[in-house]
């Protein structure tokens, strides 16, 4: 079979794990003249890169509800070698169309020997290809810690997708797979081989869940993830909102709004960036996010105690509690009022303010801000 088929069905197979900001949508993925599916993403460091993504194989031995690539679908089933899929990037890297590569794979055998030959592939580009730049290796679970071990060896960033916040809800989406000993075992591998220096990730690792089929709440989402972000030292956690695939046991579970993956990404940005706790958010009576608000204004509105924030003398953390000021405009903020004070609003609006969010929680010199909104 020709390799341009293969890197359009097993790219487009690829598209359920995430890798990066935009990573997975239809409104941001693109393909080339020859039908190969390319991805933007954000590295650590900012940077954006185009990224082919791909699986090595779609054959899977797993049996996962929600799955495209489930053993029990009456699908077509693809593989590449590690020698075409290594010669295919390098080709598509040299005529500039990719910088880095996020490398996926379905189960179809024992993980190890799935592991070693997407660490082949990943060598391959390294050394007979002599590519520096970014690789993604997906960590297959079940994977041994050698394998991690050999895995890292050739890659920037490497993850282990959970998919689930505990056992039970993993059950219910994936009942074929072991919370503890295929998934987050490895994920722990992976951090203590970083403590012992055996292993060198520059870009960390992420692990992804699967949000709504498995019955999971929120608060249990987010408080794991605040867990893997302080004790694991994760770059970033991922949220796939659920949506049904024809032929699988959950093709008839309704979708999950797009809105709850929103507020989910709003409430982790708030738990890494923010300094914001689990424990400050606010949760409905079932343990999710609010549909109405924003996780910082649900909180804002939740503690008018804490409000007005004097803009010309709160502290940076202060600042980050106001909606509609974030690390950048904080940051400005603090710089910018050693030069003098801040008066009105579109000083505000220069650095970047959401003034608009802003106003009906700050005053200026004592004094609200004119046409702010009534405070709720």
């Amino acid at each position: 079979m020709e390799i341009q088929t293969k890197l359009e069905f097993l790219g487009k197979a690829a598209q359920y794990d995430l890798c990066g900001e935009a990573c997975g949508t239809e409104a941001h993925r693109q393909r080339d003249d020859l039908g190969r599916w390319i991805y933007p993403a954000v590295l650590p460091d900012g940077r954006r890169v185009a990224l082919l993504k791909v699986l090595l194989t779609n054959v899977c031995v797993n049996d996962c509800y929600y799955c495209a690539n489930r053993a029990g679908r009456d699908c077509p089933r693809l593989s590449f070698t590690p020698e075409e899929l290594a010669a295919a990037f390098d080709a598509m890297w040299r005529k500039g169309l990719v910088k880095g590569l996020f490398l996926s794979s379905a189960i179809g055998g024992r993980p190890d020997e799935v592991m070693e030959r997407m660490i082949a592939t990943a060598e391959l580009i390294r050394r007979r290809y002599g590519f520096p730049g970014y690789i993604h290796l997906k960590v297959i679970p079940g994977a041994s810690r050698e394998a991690i071990v050999a895995a890292a060896r050739w890659a920037t960033r490497i993850s282990v997708n959970l998919e689930a916040p505990t056992p039970e809800s993993l059950k219910r989406i994936a009942p074929g797979k072991d919370f503890f000993g295929s998934l987050f075992t490895p994920l722990k591998w992976v951090k203590e081989l970083m403590e012992e220096g055996r292993i060198h990730l520059p870009a960390g690792q992420t692990t992804q869940f699967m949000v709504g089929p498995g019955g999971e709440r929120d608060v249990q989402l987010l408080k794991l993830a605040q867990t893997l972000y302080r004790e694991f030292g994760l770059q970033r956690v991922y949220y796939s909102a659920f949506q049904p695939i024809p032929d699988t046991p959950l093709e008839s579970h309704p979708p999950t709004p797009a809105w709850r993956e929103h507020r989910l990404y709003e409430a982790d940005f708030l738990i890494r960036r923010y300094g914001f706790t689990v424990e400050e958010l606010v949760f409905d009576e079932q343990g999710n996010l609010p549909h109405q608000d924003d996780p910082k204004m649900t909180w804002a509105k939740a503690h008018p105690e804490f409000f007005p924030v004097e803009v010309n003398r709160a502290d940076y953390e202060e600042l980050l509690r106001v909606p509609g000021i974030g690390p950048r405009s904080a940051k400005r903020i603090v710089r910018e009022r050693k030069r003098g004070s801040f008066r009105y609003l579109e000083d505000l609006k220069r650095l970047g303010v959401v003034t608009k969010r802003a106003a009906p929680f700050i005053t200026l010199e004592g004094k609200r801000p004119a046409f702010q909104m009534a405070l709720l």
